[in-house]
């Protein structure tokens, strides 16, 4: 016999203004749905994309004040990238995993393997410096847990907050809406010990739900000039956790790829 069906709202409200440093994002939500009817209720999950996270919290940097060290411009060589670029990625890395002309891929200081430690121009207004570029959120667990607070406090509710942004995989080309931080939700939801439609236990499956609704939120978010920067998801069948984004991080010894 077949389930009930299931049904997910996902809604982008337009108009967000542009996030400045020290802007209170909880109030940026609120009246971004409100202008559109809506309002969060509990249950509900909240999914903001980093850049307007990274720029609430001020982590712009100035290329032009930035000089490289020698491995910085070591690096720039083999990689033809701006070395004061590569500066700031070693700055924000634990390690470089690859590089090539083009492509340098690092584990960040939070653990997530990505190209350019998440640092980018795009989107970024050039009112910090000539050559302003966005670092990612210092930890964005905790900048998932906060939004999530003030959220509390403001409106009277409880919903999940997730930080998410768009990475490159591997094994598949495109980018893909990933979870740098999350709150309120399970972000690595367990799912070993419960029976299949056949009564067989599941032994392995772990489902990165917090993954899964940031690439849901990033549909329609949008990648370019959409301007949509806050999703509303309404209608997950999963239960308020206490869980984070660094759940979904590899511990290094099990990663057959490293």
């Amino acid at each position: 016999m077949s389930g009930r069906a299931a049904r997910l709202s996902v809604i982008a409200p337009g108009g967000v203004p542009e996030v400045r440093p020290g802007d209170d994002l909880g109030e940026i939500v609120l009246e971004a749905l409100a202008a559109e009817g809506e309002a969060p209720t509990d249950g509900d999950v909240l999914v903001l994309a980093q850049k307007i996270v990274s720029k609430a919290e001020g982590r712009y940097a100035d290329l032009g004040a930035v000089t490289p060290s020698a491995e910085a411009l070591d690096l720039a060589g083999k990689t033809h990238k701006d070395a004061r670029l590569v500066e700031l990625i070693l700055g924000e890395s634990q390690e470089v995993l690859r590089h090539r002309p083009g492509v340098l891929v690092v584990v960040h200081k939070r653990g997530y393997v990505m190209a350019n430690a998440g640092i980018d121009a795009s989107n970024i207004e050039p009112v910090h410096g000539v050559d302003t570029v966005l670092l990612l959120p210092e930890d964005a667990d905790k900048s998932a847990a906060r939004l999530r607070g003030n959220l509390r406090a403001r409106a009277g509710v409880e919903v999940g907050v997730i930080v998410n942004d768009s990475l490159g995989r591997a094994w598949r080309n495109g980018t893909s809406g990933v979870a740098l931080g999350a709150a309120g939700i399970a972000a690595l939801l367990d799912l070993r010990g419960r029976a299949d439609r056949f009564g067989r236990d599941l032994r392995i499956t772990e489902v990165g739900l917090a993954d899964e609704l940031a690439a849901t939120a990033s549909v329609v978010m949008g990648q370019a000039d959409e301007g949509r920067p806050v999703v509303l998801i309404r209608g997950l069948p999963y239960p308020a956790a206490d869980g984070a984004a660094a759940d979904l991080i590899r511990d290094r010894e099990l990663d057959l790829f490293r």
